[in-house]
């Protein structure tokens, strides 16, 4: 071990340069062997050990070591040595000596790292000084530049230390170039003290060119970007101040940023062409232009602006009708009927003084407006009035269940499949075609099987070989109340027995516990699909069935009788044992709707000769039972329900499938649920395909928390739930009703594909699901403003007919609250939801759209308040809209 080294490994640093100083470069080189070895050791030793004591000496040793700049920047910059790396000014002593161009590409070196290596200012910022090299103007650099210069503690204020800063033009400049400000975004206030003030002061004092300043920050909004950027650089564009002469100059700028920049920067550049446009200094092509752009975007707010303006343009300039009324008219296919009626009374009011040539022009941009608004559009522009067209319910098509295709032949494609569901947890049918695949191919060739799944089991995190040989698999899995969490778990537990890592005795039927004490709603669910899965496991220790009776046919999880029976038949015939929780599962997916089809496979079953063909003909021979009574419970802002007894479902069944058939409460005896993972639904809504509602029922309190409590993914089964089978009843349409008002966009959306999907399958009740969502709506567990933005996508789709099917329930009964609110003629604020007006716009729209017509109770009362609320207004556009008035 040389002194070096020893010094190193003692903590000493001072000592360590010292040993180094005077050496040749190779002699230093020579060092770097002995010095890397102990970086190694470093690496593997714990975190807290004390020898975390030599990593400022190993840092600074490493640095002076280095004779070339790129190894001696990797160095230095190396994650590892980076939590208790040397000091900045230890380094550059290290570093002394060396050539000006060495060390000035040694700094551009560091500057190029991420921001992430956290490379010191000070140790980069030295570096250039020493080498005389020009400042490098990189994220890093400019990042660690702002940090340093913001550093709390500085003397001065920041205005003081900018202008003393030697590259400040160069450094701005990258500031201006940065293309991530998350990391010094909380350095960026909008006091005195802040960066936008300092600019904009050394810019007025002449230290920065103004010009320069101005251009990089409208290049800088114009770039885009996310919130920070405009919070940065609007408020220094507003402090800079610009002159008139500098708006016109940047006419075009302006007009880009009203089309498509950030809101808060589209509003100041459209205060800024409102200006020039009201003082005669943009022409009416450019205010058209701009116009174009504004008139298309979402924000109400700008949009009514633009038209404000281009009311007051037109009042005051008449001879800018031609060119400015066709813009007002692109305003006709907004989204929101109060901005097509003010874009209409423009036109109504300049109407007079267009020629036929441009009236015609105009007359396609009618066609977007609201029937109503039509007819006054055709008026004022003097075109004929089409004849509505016959409405026609567009409904996407129904989804179709999917027949599982075959086990594949070999044991390699089947590892092949099981290894891409363990990494992606699939959906049922995958799930269900593996666990079979693995069921025949154990039976076929054990070791063919294991062989093939090696590489697979090898990867998995409880697969502890010649470790710890039953170690975790055995802790983890043989627990006799673990809840197996979806099919990855599933999957864990098979391999994991066929490898041998779980006992059997774990696992045998009379050792599953099941839940005991206080349970959850979900707890029926959970037991049937764990019974079924650990009997397969056990069953793969020594006993592999030659196939599971369970499969499905369909990838909704429904079971074909007819395969059954043959199944049943190979049973027979191969003299092998039943599972009892496999034919049960089988049992609860066989189909029985079909009543034809059930009577012949129960002949077929009978002719078996055996008690599960005999078991088999009588299920399919029995009339499926109607839904047990369901009873409603209220609590606080939910409304949630209960199910009665299934005493089918609990005669002849395991004792795990027989909770299946219990009635259920809202919350069941314990409010504590562990089955907290969303993709364990889809297995649950297999286990009963043809009993949706005894699994809606289940589900119906962890929809109301993606209404309620605004918990991510809880609608994700939805789509799912439409698409089973059986009745689809009170629970199934309550659980529709939160899910529309889920918290989060994506679960919004599912509820929308569930909602159209039982409509496509004639399977909807609107009236139920109306009622149910007034209700809810009422007691606060749904927000108008969520339920709005479901419904409208929902009829975006062609669905309007549906959507006002359900809303025509819905608004009566928050207009009843609205009518004991206030007296009729009040004048104020309309005390609703917030979000009511957004409802009863979708609810307006799809009566247009549909034609519907009739009476909605407690409607008049709202249309005649006075004031121009949006409530209000939509309120009156829906009653003109079921009375076929046309609005005047």
């Amino acid at each position: 071990m040389s002194a070096v080294t020893a010094a190193v490994r003692a903590g000493r640093t001072e000592e360590a340069l010292g040993l180094l100083t005077g050496l040749a470069d190779a002699e230093r080189r020579a060092l770097l062997p002995e010095l890397k070895e102990i970086r190694k050791e470093l690496r593997a030793a714990p975190w807290g050990s004390g020898s975390r004591e030599m990593l400022p000496a190993l840092h600074a040793a490493g640095t002076a070591c280095h004779t070339g700049a790129a190894a001696a920047a990797s160095w230095l910059s190396s994650s590892d040595l980076r939590w208790r790396q040397a000091a900045p000014e230890l380094l550059l002593r290290a570093l002394e000596g060396r050539e000006s161009a060495w060390l000035g590409d040694v700094a551009h070196r560091l500057a190029q790292r991420p921001t992430s290596a956290r490379v010191p200012y000070a140790l980069m910022s030295g570096l250039v000084r020493r080498s005389g090299c020009a400042v490098p103007v990189t994220d890093a650099y400019v990042i660690a530049w702002i940090q340093h210069v913001s550093g709390h503690g500085r003397r001065g204020s920041l205005v003081d230390r900018l202008r003393a800063e030697p590259d400040l033009v160069r450094l701005v400049a990258g500031f201006f170039g940065l293309m991530d400000l998350s990391e010094v975004r909380w350095m960026l206030g909008e006091d005195t003290g802040s960066w936008q003030y300092a600019l904009a002061e050394l810019t007025r004092q002449g230290f920065l060119d103004r010009a320069t300043v101005v251009d990089a920050c409208v290049a800088r909004l114009l770039r885009g970007g996310g919130p920070t950027d405009h919070r940065v650089f609007l408020p220094l564009l507003v402090r800079l101040g610009l002159t008139r002469a500098e708006e016109r100059a940047r006419i075009a700028d302006w007009t880009a940023l009203a089309r498509d920049g950030a809101s808060p920067v589209a509003g100041h550049a459209q205060a800024v062409l409102s200006a020039l446009a009201l003082d005669g200094e943009l022409t009416h092509r450019r205010l058209a232009e701009a116009s174009e752009g504004v008139l298309f975007r979402g924000e109400k707010k700008l949009v009514r602006a633009q038209l404000v303006l281009l009311g007051k343009v037109l009042s005051r300039r008449p001879d800018a009708t031609a060119e400015l009324l066709p813009a007002v008219a692109l305003a006709f296919g907004h989204e929101d009927a109060q901005v097509q009626e003010r874009a209409l009374k423009l036109v109504e009011r300049h109407a007079k003084r267009l020629d036929a040539a441009l009236k015609s022009e105009l007359a396609p941009a009618t066609e977007q407006l609201t029937p109503g608004l039509r007819a006054r559009a055709a008026g004022a522009l003097g075109l004929a009035v089409a004849a509505p067209m016959a409405y026609e319910e567009v409904l996407p098509p129904a989804p179709e269940p999917v027949r599982l295709a075959a086990v594949p032949e070999t044991a390699v494609e089947l590892a092949e499949e099981v290894g891409a569901l363990l990494a992606s947890d699939g959906d049922v049918a995958a799930f269900e075609r593996a666990l079979d695949g693995l069921v025949r191919h154990a039976h076929r060739d054990r070791e063919a099987l294991l062989t093939a799944l090696g590489p697979v089991i090898e990867r998995r995190w409880w697969d502890d070989t010649g470790v710890d040989p039953q170690g975790r698999a055995e802790r983890y899995f043989g627990g006799s109340h673990l809840d197996l969490q979806g099919a990855e778990n599933a999957l864990d537990l098979l391999l994991a027995s066929l490898r041998g890592r779980v006992a059997a005795s774990r696992l045998h039927p009379g050792a599953r516990r099941g839940s005991i004490g206080p349970t959850c709603v979900h707890h029926g669910l959970a037991d049937a699909f764990d019974a079924r899965i650990r009997e397969v496991a056990w069953r793969l220790h020594a006993d592999p069935p030659p196939l599971l009776l369970s499969t499905p046919t369909w990838s909704t999880g429904l079971l074909e009788p007819a395969d059954l029976v043959a199944r049943l038949d190979t049973y027979r015939r191969l003299g092998a044992r039943v599972g009892a929780a496999d034919f049960a599962q089988a049992l609860l997916r066989v189909r029985r709707g079909d009543r034809a089809a059930a009577a012949a496979a129960a002949e077929r079953a009978s002719a078996l000769g055996t008690d599960e063909g005999e078991r088999l003909a009588r299920w399919l021979r029995a009339e499926p039972p109607a839904a047990p009574v369901a009873g409603r419970e209220t609590r606080g802002a939910r409304i949630l329900v209960g199910y009665g007894e299934v005493p089918e479902m609990k005669e002849e069944f395991p004792v795990e499938f027989r909770a299946l058939g219990a009635s259920v409460t809202a919350y069941g005896t314990s409010r504590y649920c562990s089955h907290w993972n969303p993709g364990t639904r889809q297995h649950w809504l297999a286990l009963l395909p043809e009993r949706r509602e005894l699994v809606a029922v289940r589900m119906v309190r962890d929809l109301s928390d993606a209404a309620v409590n605004d918990v991510r993914g809880g609608a994700v089964a939805l789509p799912l739930l439409a698409e089973s089978g059986g009745e689809a009843g009170e629970c199934v349409h309550l659980c529709l009703a939160y899910g529309l008002a889920a918290r989060h966009p994506e679960d919004r959306l599912a509820a929308v594909d569930a909602l159209l999907v039982l409509a496509a399958r004639g399977q909807l009740d609107p009236a139920r699901l109306g009622a149910d969502l007034g209700q809810l709506v009422r007691r606060g567990a749904v927000k108008p403003v969520r339920l709005a933005e479901s419904a409208r996508q929902a009829a975006a789709t062609g669905a309007n007919a549906t959507i006002w099917g359900m809303l025509r329930h819905t608004l009566p009964v928050l207009f009843a609250d609205l009518a004991t609110a206030a007296p009729v003629g009040s004048v104020g604020p309309v005390s609703a939801a917030r979000g009511l007006g957004d409802l009863v716009a979708v609810a307006a729209e799809c009566a247009e759209r549909s034609g519907a017509r009739g009476e909605l109770p407690h409607l008049s009362r709202t249309a005649d308040r006075r004031g121009s609320s949006r409530l209000v207004a939509e309120a009156r556009r829906l009653r003109d809209a079921l009375s076929a008035r046309t609005a005047v």
